[in-house]
């Protein structure tokens, strides 16, 4: 983590926070393309929630926020509304990649 610059303005702390947000959006494209990726490897829709891996990650980056001294209930559920929304996304990617099997007629 960087050092935190001691602002003198509401004009500084903005632009600090305008680039941090530049970064995260940045991160989490990157994020989204290992997470289409993903999606290839996986055969079936029942393969992408992985509510295994969706705790090892909540207790990974729950620590991670402990030990940055981050605010954990943020980090919590900005990583369980960040996960929501690139399972629907690995969803829509896995079913390009992998389309569902015609129903067979009765």
């Amino acid at each position: 983590m960087n050092p935190i610059a001691q602002c003198t303005s509401l004009t500084e702390v903005r632009r600090h926070i305008d680039r941090l947000d530049s970064e995260l959006v940045a991160l989490i494209a990157e994020r989204g393309a290992y997470l289409r990726q993903a999606a290839a490897f996986k055969k079936t829709a029942a393969e992408v929630p992985a509510p295994q891996r969706v705790e090892q990650i909540l207790s990974r980056v729950n620590a991670l926020a402990l030990a940055a001294g981050a605010d954990t209930a943020v980090v919590d559920a900005t990583w369980r509304a960040m996960i929501a929304a690139f399972i629907d996304t690995e969803r829509s990617a896995q079913a390009v990649v992998h389309p569902p099997s015609p129903q067979q007629p009765n």
